[in-house]
């Protein structure tokens, strides 16, 4: 957002608007200094059943934060508004994140560590996501990759695109996303006519079981499958668990 934020000591009390560096903040051992988080923060579930809840990532209630007098507001470009933001400037400095990929992800969570005086903690998180990751490449390894269509919406049909972290995340296990075109693209059903696999992610929208035989009756030719979305979508410490779950991805589709 091309300003500087200045603090003067470590944030001691601490507003984050992102659920995944929410869950991000609790596995670097932040505790009670965080002291509100969204209703989408459901990660971990005790903060979520704990810590006062300040709305949603793109309607925050500005007199829920002010009233938790923070120290700092940690937020992201995409998940959150700048109606917000510049409103939330008046109450505290605010750190935001933009991601677009795992490096990206990486480089904020030491920043965050560094920031928050927690630099121990994030650099062995990200050597830890590192290691997980690296250790991917043997699965698709010399094979032609598969193009994939990443649902993230029903109604319209949207999908995810290029210059997302999804896509990101498609790339490094070995998959071409089918669309070229940016972000969230909405997608026509004849444009499916080659498609190796459809996936359909359970996050933001909710696709089930249902939703796979409608798909399927579209794209006959196709693979069609739920898949977490939390895992290709969330950039904060769960990627340390990503890769487990690409692993058993990748073994499923090869079957």
């Amino acid at each position: 957002m091309n300003r500087t934020i200045r603090l003067g000591n470590t944030p001691r009390r601490i507003v984050s608007l992102v659920p995944s560096q929410t869950e991000l903040l609790y596995d670097l051992g932040l505790g009670e200094r965080v002291v509100g988080i969204t209703k989408f923060c459901i990660h971990p579930e005790e903060w979520f059943r704990s810590k006062t809840r300040v709305g949603g990532t793109k309607n925050v209630n500005l007199d829920k934060v002010k009233a938790l007098q923070p120290d700092l507001i940690i937020g992201n470009k995409e998940e959150n508004s700048k109606e917000d933001i510049v409103a939330l400037e008046k109450i505290a400095p605010i750190w935001m994140s933009d991601i677009f990929t795992l490096e990206d992800s990486l480089e904020m969570i030491n920043e965050l560590g560094d920031v928050l005086n927690v630099e121990k903690e994030s650099k062995a998180l990200v050597d830890l996501i590192r290691s997980e990751f690296d250790s991917l490449h043997t699965f698709f390894k010399g094979s032609k990759p598969k193009n994939v269509a990443y649902f993230i919406w029903k109604n319209p049909d949207m999908l995810a695109g290029k210059e997302t972290f999804i896509d990101d995340m498609l790339t490094r296990i070995g998959l071409q996303n089918y669309t070229n075109n940016k972000r969230y693209p909405i997608f026509e059903i004849e444009e499916g006519k080659n498609l190796d696999y459809v996936f359909l992610s359970s996050e933001p929208y909710p696709f089930k079981e249902k939703e796979v035989i409608e798909f399927q009756k579209r794209y006959p030719q196709s693979k069609v499958l739920v898949v977490d979305g939390e895992y290709f979508s969330w950039y904060g410490s769960r990627l340390y668990k990503a890769p487990k779950y690409f692993k058993q991805l990748l073994e499923m589709l090869n079957q």
